[in-house]
């Protein structure tokens, strides 16, 4: 077997293609559009090239097939964020059912971060924003994957674990039928707020649309930000964050809670694009831009799923949460919406608030997701991502 860094057109075109022949059978992988992957490794595209690096490679067998691939990368906001020692990513990780193959690829992301002064690498990871390629899925192979979410096959997490990679934390994706009845304790804690006068609870239409960006930017710093490893988010990431989602926007489903006119809550969800780009084939050419419209416009996306929701500190515990769900209530179980279910994606077990918000809703666990961490130094303690109060 033969490792080789992708440097030239016809590797970066090797690395795009393996996943398609590997999952050519998987009835439930969707395809990820090919310049959402390939913009992750282009510098001026990927603003985590900034203030970051990263390298990629395939490995192919004797007869010269491409039979793997991986990439790893160095994030300097997030080297020593919340780590105990400098910690490095690794991802974008497939490979055939072979466990010297895939050691031969984790000992290349082992040596290049090693260069680069790391002692830990977390996979699989996204080069960037944790809401992209993150984590190795381990239940849940039977559902489609959702936008710009993993999907792999069952024996990657027993390469991952055989190498020495261990659980850091779980990500669970939740599910609901629309439909379905909330639980009365979200309502008991909507009346907490005794129809205080000052809270106000609303999604974003008409000229207040174009304040998504600074709404979103203000609650998420005050409630995400240095917290659970995430990252300020600068009013400029919050900009492109806004651009790119518009095209598929629905204004129905941006909801956030105010007090005297101040966002202090948000709770933002998405149509499930994936149930119209998986007719699509990985390609948004022309011709792919027609069927995204023409799906778009017969409304073929049933699912919506949330992205982010939050409560400032200071407005924790006063029913908030409550209030600004049960408000959001009324909109998606009348008959202005088109979405029949609605998945809760990426919540971490560290994260035991929010799990209790969301096991409220009446959701589910359907899909499960893994980030493993290797410690290079395997005498070392290992030490799993500590709880969120």
């Amino acid at each position: 077997m033969q490792i080789r860094e992708v440097k030239d057109s016809s590797d970066a075109r090797a690395f795009l293609q393996l996943p398609v022949r590997l999952y050519r059978t998987a009835q439930a992988w969707i395809r990820p559009l090919d310049n959402d992957v390939v913009s992750v490794f282009d510098r001026a595209k990927n603003k985590s090239f900034r203030k970051g690096d990263c390298a990629r490679w395939i490995l192919l067998d004797g007869s010269g097939e491409v039979i793997g691939r991986v990439a790893a990368f160095v994030l300097e906001k997030s080297v020593g964020k919340g780590n105990e020692q400098p910690t490095g990513g690794m991802g974008f990780f497939e490979c055939i059912d072979d466990q010297s193959a895939a050691f031969m690829l984790f000992d290349q992301c082992k040596a290049w971060l090693r260069d680069r002064g790391m002692e830990a690498m977390d996979g699989p990871i996204n080069f960037g924003s944790r809401e992209k390629w993150w984590g190795l899925l381990v239940d849940g192979f039977d559902q489609e994957p959702n936008y710009q979410c993993n999907y792999n096959f069952p024996y990657y997490a027993r390469l991952f674990e055989a190498y020495g990679f261990q659980v850091y934390f779980n990500q669970l994706t939740y599910s609901r039928k629309v439909m379905e009845p909330l639980s009365e304790r979200l309502a008991y804690k909507a009346t907490l707020l005794g129809g205080d006068p000052d809270y106000d609870f609303r999604f974003l239409a008409g000229r207040e649309l174009g304040m998504l960006a600074e709404y979103l930017h203000r609650v998420y710093n005050l409630a995400w930000a240095n917290r659970a490893g995430n990252p300020d988010l600068s009013l400029q990431q919050a900009r492109l964050l806004v651009k790119q989602m518009k095209p598929i926007l629905d204004p129905h489903l941006l909801w956030f809670g105010f007090y005297k006119g101040e966002p202090i809550s948000f709770f933002i969800s998405l149509p499930e694009i994936n149930q119209i780009f998986k007719h699509l084939h990985g390609k948004l050419n022309w011709l792919g831009k027609i069927k995204f419209l023409w799906h778009k416009a017969r409304k073929t996306n049933t699912k919506a799923f949330g992205i982010l929701f939050g409560v400032v500190p200071e407005h924790q515990g006063k029913g908030v949460d409550g209030a600004m769900i049960m408000a959001a209530r009324r909109v998606y179980q009348s008959d202005q919406l088109p979405y029949t279910d609605y998945e809760m994606n990426w919540i971490g077990d560290f994260n035991p608030k929010m799990i209790q918000v969301v096991e409220q809703v009446g959701a589910r666990v359907n899909k499960r997701h893994i980030t493993y961490r290797k410690l290079f130094d395997e005498g070392k303690l290992f030490t799993r991502h500590p709880i969120l109060n």
